[in-house]
């Protein structure tokens, strides 16, 4: 397979086997383009260095393109051995952008490049025997199998563009032109840029679940919207076009940006544009691996905040309505143009796919009707935050893939640059970056007096999510308590007399119980879950003080709720309180040295809880006490049988969780006490209710 003309495969039809080596090429093609980027880094140090300080060093995105393959196919319970559970931990988890993460150097000791490219040899081994035998039958829909399989391939596409970037930012010295990336070798001035009418008219976007390709879950559902006539320009805007807002001193003028965008500026302390280099002898560029002469007629490469600023100041200049597109306004503009969508065109229609170079080009080079590049070359800012469609909803295997987003501080990328292939460069493909990050990505405006529409809805509106939102903070029902609030008491009285030094929410939700343990006494409480919708809003909680969620009533209608700490009596403790994901039956290494740790209504959601029961007394302190609530509602749909602890029969007799428990836990811990029994309640809508016993049970570690 020539790996610089792939496709994203289609799902819907052809023949089962055939479709199975098309998807074994493609997953090794995606593979090898991986390594062949990581091959422009000049030394193993290389790997270790920090080109972002809100990323990680590039040998952790070497390492988690392989793991997520292991950790998604785990969850979608297609494989149940794992290669490297350290590994598969350490390099588990890259939103680096979010103000969450913990990035802090001294808790990751990186394994060698050799180490990990064996590491990845091996995922390849066994990637290559799974698609060669698991089952297939067509429609591949994301219900399947194969949508995990699909789902590591597309991941490692998005990677190969975002780690493209991260070397980009390296210092020269640290990497290597090598011909695989070839750079264009056109330049020279661009004609003068110019408005062009594109005639409005309804919008639609949204994926429906029997689509052909493979989509990410904000592609789902469905958008109307009617545009209105607007003019677009003819180009991208180009290095030399955005040289006269340099050279007009307006990084220096705060009439033009925003107030984010002159807190930026600011910062940053950027007077030009982040990959413009400026010498003695005239401005060069860096592209991924070289240093040339700044091409003028190339597009310029800046953050939204930067193309808002430029737009600004055209508008002012020219006294027209200038702005960047909405990303209903540039689908209207794609539409208009009748480009086909990959993988059904014949040749790449834009320089994209890396089917041409490995840099941009002029912006004069690519046309689609009477405009160039609107697919390819760099990506363009659009004035629109990422929002959920109609009918959206979380793929259950990825569920932090589009949520963290949907904050109104990401905005929509569109068309692709030079590097999108796969699911990226196709028509229906969202992503959103927050706004000061850079990508390759510029943008083009338009002329349009029509409003803005930001869909500004900071509601929490998935339908499980404001349920534990409404169980953690929301009034009690039927006079239960609450549920995380009565495990925290018990814990308490449990501690008393003994250190509360640090303690682990296991399972912890949205976080509730973590900030009971904080005010009751302990020095630190640490809240891990698994499900970034769950703990995504825990980290809301604790950074924000309050949480907004929309209830599901009866059928569509939905009432709005805010619920805060300091209604609840629990502000003061988010100084001490610390949200991360991490899976209960992994955990990275950093987790340990704890007082007590709650699992509550975790272990029957468990795929191995043998395996979180059998290794959590090495994350605690001596004599520390191990405190587990579980309704005992073993099912299949999150277990496999034979990892139940209980709710089976074993020589006729009934096997019990309690017995299960004490099996796993004896050899490390005793049982403190009887079991009690702990009421909880979860509203489900106005009229339906769930009131379930969880079986209490507390072990001292020996």
């Amino acid at each position: 397979m020539n790996l610089r003309t792939t496709r994203t495969t289609i799902l819907n039809q052809g023949d089962p086997e055939q479709k199975r080596a098309e998807i074994l090429a493609y997953f090794h093609a995606t593979y090898d383009i991986d390594e062949k980027l990581y091959e422009t880094l000049k030394h193993d140090e290389t790997f270790y260095l920090r080109a972002d300080r809100l990323r990680h060093p590039l040998i952790f995105y070497f390492g988690h393109t392989a793991t997520f393959f292991i950790n998604k196919l785990t969850i979608a319970r297609v494989i149940d051995q794992r290669i490297n559970p350290k590994y598969e931990s350490m390099f588990a988890v890259g939103v680096d952008e979010m103000s969450w993460d913990d990035l802090d150097e001294r808790h990751y000791d990186w394994p060698t490049r050799q180490e990990v490219k064996a590491y990845r040899d091996s995922v390849r081994e066994l990637m290559d025997k799974l698609i060669r035998s698991l089952p297939l039958t067509l429609p591949i829909t994301w219900e399947s199998p194969w949508w995990a399989v699909m789902m590591g391939i597309e991941h490692e596409r998005i990677h190969l563009e975002t780690s493209s970037v991260l070397i980009r930012q390296l210092p020269i010295d640290q990497v290597v032109q090598l011909p695989f990336w070839d750079i264009c070798p056109e330049g020279g001035e661009p004609p003068a840029n110019q408005l062009l009418p594109v005639t409005g008219g309804k919008v639609m976007l949204g994926k429906s679940r029997d689509h052909a390709l493979y989509g990410w879950d904000n592609e789902y559902g469905s958008h109307q919207s009617e545009v209105g006539d607007f003019k677009a320009s003819k180009l991208l805007v180009s290095n030399r076009e955005y040289m006269e807002f340099i050279e007009n001193g307006c990084y220096r003028e705060q009439q033009w940006w925003s107030e984010e965008g002159w807190n930026w500026r600011e910062f940053k302390q950027a007077d030009y544009p982040l990959f413009w280099i400026k010498t003695n002898n005239g401005w060069k560029l860096r592209t991924m691996a070289s240093e040339i002469d700044l091409p003028w007629n190339w597009p310029v490469e800046v953050n939204y905040l930067e193309a808002k600023a430029f737009c600004n100041w055209k508008a002012d200049r020219t006294g027209k309505p200038i702005r960047l597109p909405t990303e209903d306004e540039w689908n209207r503009l794609r539409d208009a143009c009748n480009i086909p969508d990959q993988p059904y065109w014949d040749s790449a229609p834009g320089n994209i796919n890396l089917e041409f170079w490995s840099s941009s080009c002029p912006v004069d080079r690519f046309p689609s009707g009477a405009f160039y590049d609107v697919l390819g070359n760099v990506w363009q800012w659009t004035e629109t935050p990422i929002y959920a469609f109609h009918g959206f909803e979380i793929h259950p295997w990825y569920d932090d893939f589009s949520t963290p987003t949907f904050d109104t501080k990401h905005n929509l990328i569109k068309g692709g640059s030079w590097i999108s292939t796969g699911n990226e460069a196709t028509r229906d493909a969202r992503y959103a970056f927050r706004r000061h990050f850079f990508q390759h990505a510029g943008f083009r405006y338009v002329e349009s007096a029509a409003p803005v529409v930001v869909h500004d809805d900071q509601y929490e509106s998935d339908a499980l999510a404001a349920q534990y939102c409404d169980a953690h903070y929301g009034p009690e029902h039927f006079g239960v308590p609450n549920f995380a609030a009565t495990c925290s008491r018990i814990c308490l009285e449990l501690m008393e007399g003994r250190s509360k030094r640090h303690a682990l929410d296991l399972g912890c939700a949205v976080g509730r119980a973590a900030f009971e343990l904080a005010k009751g006494g302990f020095e630190k409480a640490t809240g891990l879950d698994f499900s970034t919708r769950f703990f995504r809003l825990a980290a809301r909680m604790q950074e924000e003080g309050f949480l907004r969620y929309a209830f599901p009533e009866e059928g569509e209608i939905v009432s709005f709720h805010e619920v805060s700490l300091t209604d609840l009596g629990l502000e003061g403790t988010r100084e001490r309180v610390d949200f991360y994901q991490a899976d209960a039956c992994n955990l990275p290494d950093k987790f340990r040295g704890y007082d007590l740790v709650l699992a509550a209504n975790l272990i029957d959601r468990l795929y191995s809880p043998r395996r979180f029961l059998g290794s959590i007394h090495e994350r605690m302190n001596p004599g520390g006490l191990l405190v587990i609530t579980s309704p005992c509602s073993w099912s299949e749909e999150f277990t496999k049988k034979e990892e139940w602890l209980g709710g089976y029969r074993e020589a006729g007799e009934p096997v019990w969780t309690l017995d299960g428990l004490q099996v796993a836990l004896s050899p490390h811990f005793r049982l403190l006490g009887e079991p009690r029994d702990v009421p909880f309640v979860i509203r489900e809508t106005r009229r339906k209710f769930q009131h379930s016993l969880a079986e209490l049970t507390v072990w001292e570690l020996k």
